[in-house]
């Protein structure tokens, strides 16, 4: 019987076969839309407020809450190794800036800020995008064009709030949260490309303009640098991407990892990039620009981020974030003023590219060792975007591995989350992200050597056990010892 039980789980080919899959669409608001594809489960928390409906959270989030129900907590998370969190490292690196210890509150910075921001800040932020990528052009960013957000997600909010009913073009893989604003703006008409592995994942601009001719696309919509691939637009492709927003169409660039650029020789340290190099009117081009303190500074707790982009649109997201968020904090907004200085963004930028750049090397020689090789290695951002299938089955799929890498108090994302499906209606083993995990190495060096050890041992548990022991037993909650729908298989 046992042999059974170990049969279908080395074929599974759907996800109500899988344990792992069955916990993450019972979770609140991850249950598949239009098809049923599972039992329907009603759990009364979630029916006590009529018309409330759950949205689903971002794979950061929902992975946080599985670890927890594995005995993860955050004020004993040094026991853990989190290689899930898309957060960078926040302390000292060598040769960097000093970190902030300390904020000035003059009593006007405890009013609101505008919503669109302080004013300095906004002319500190458009002074480092002149001097970093717009020299000797005659169109130069002023603060008119910056309103400043409380967060990467808020900024994108606002833009999605003051967009019409228009199709949005999105590519697969990409930033998770991606699928909840599309899923809660239903005037963005999701329009989805796959990117294929095979072209690491490149972003095909030919035939995005072909899209938009044939398809009537009106809003672009990536990051880049690329989350989850560690990929990279640059050069003439992005100059050519840039360049639709003169031709009809709306770019949206989420550039929170511009800093993030591992290049080959040393003197080309502290290059960045943006859209903002190919942008020839500031005020004329349908190019928006979403980035933040939060990566490229490694302040993720200040929540202040900005939105660059034409006049018109600032003015935009002014009424948009008087009602979404209602402005970003003030104190913090004025300490961010002198971390804008040019001079002093450059020292951060080499500081962070040479620290990261040895935590990506000495990652990617670790899984080497382990002969996980990765396909398409990341030229930028800080995660690994590791493909799983050449494990034996249950492990070679994200949700899975990630399952058992709780249980060895190491947190990853599994690859589902970046596959950004507002609809929730595909099977997830039909995913193209189902056989993938993120692996982040913005954590310490100490924290990522933990994680790669617990890989490590779930790795040689397969080696040496079989996978009898693999894709059950998964506990639901921290109070519940052990999955009640694994006993029938322990038992067999």
């Amino acid at each position: 019987m046992f042999d059974q039980v170990l049969d279908v789980m080395r074929n599974m080919k759907h996800e109500k076969d899988s344990e792992a899959h069955q916990i993450f669409r019972q979770s609140a608001g991850h249950a598949p839309k239009g098809v049923r594809l599972l039992p329907e489960t009603v759990n009364p928390e979630e029916e006590t407020v009529p018309g409330i409906q759950h949205p689903g959270s971002t794979g950061v989030i929902y992975c946080s809450e599985r670890a927890i129900a594995n005995g993860f907590s955050y004020t004993a998370q040094h026991e853990w190794a989190n290689l899930g969190q898309g957060a960078p490292e926040v302390g000292p690196i060598p040769n960097a800036p000093e970190r902030p210890k300390t904020i000035q509150m003059p009593e006007d910075s405890l009013e609101y800020a505008p919503t669109t921001g302080v004013k300095a800040l906004r002319e500190a932020v458009a002074n480092l995008y002149n001097v970093t990528y717009r020299q000797n052009k005659a169109s130069q960013y002023t603060y008119e064009n910056v309103c400043i957000v409380p967060g990467g997600r808020a900024g994108l909010s606002r833009v999605a709030a003051v967009i019409g009913d228009v199709y949005t073009s999105y590519q697969i893989p990409d930033y998770t949260a991606y699928d909840q604003v599309l899923s809660a703006f239903k005037r963005l008409v999701p329009v989805p490309t796959a990117l294929d592995p095979s072209n690491k994942y490149k972003l095909d601009i030919q035939q995005t303009k072909k899209d938009i001719a044939t398809q009537g696309l009106a809003v672009i919509l990536a990051s880049n640098p690329r989350n989850p691939t560690g990929q990279v637009i640059k050069g003439n492709d992005l100059k050519e991407l840039v360049a639709l927003g003169r031709e009809g169409s709306t770019v949206i660039l989420d550039e929170f990892y511009s800093w993030y650029i591992y290049p080959e020789n040393d003197k080309d340290l502290g290059k960045s990039i943006s859209s903002a190099e190919y942008v020839e009117d500031v005020n004329q081009d349908a190019v928006i620009i979403v980035d933040g303190l939060t990566k490229n500074w490694r302040l993720p707790g200040w929540r202040v981020c900005w939105v660059i982009g034409p006049k018109n649109l600032v003015t935009a997201l002014s009424q948009s974030g008087s009602f979404l968020d209602g402005g970003a904090n003030h104190p913090l907004q004025l300490a961010a003023i002198p971390l804008l200085d040019p001079i002093h963004a450059r020292n951060e930028r080499v500081a962070l590219q040479k620290h990261f750049k040895m935590k990506r090397d000495h990652v990617l020689a670790r899984l080497k060792e382990l002969h996980l090789d990765v396909d398409v290695p990341p030229h930028a951002t800080f995660y690994v975007w590791l493909n799983l299938e050449k494990l034996p089955a249950p492990l070679n799929n994200g949700l899975t591995f990630f399952e058992e890498l709780l249980k060895e108090q190491t947190i990853v994302i599994p690859g589902i989350f970046f596959d950004i499906n507002p609809s929730h209606r595909r099977n997830l083993f039909n995913s193209p992200c189902h056989h993938f995990v993120r692996l982040s190495f913005g954590p310490p060096v100490e924290d990522l050597d933990k994680g790669l050890d617990a890989i490590a041992r779930v790795l040689k548990k397969a080696k040496k056990e079989g996978m009898r022991a693999f894709g059950h037993s998964y506990k639901k909650s921290i109070d519940e010892p052990i999955n009640l729908a694994s006993k029938t298989v322990d038992q067999v």
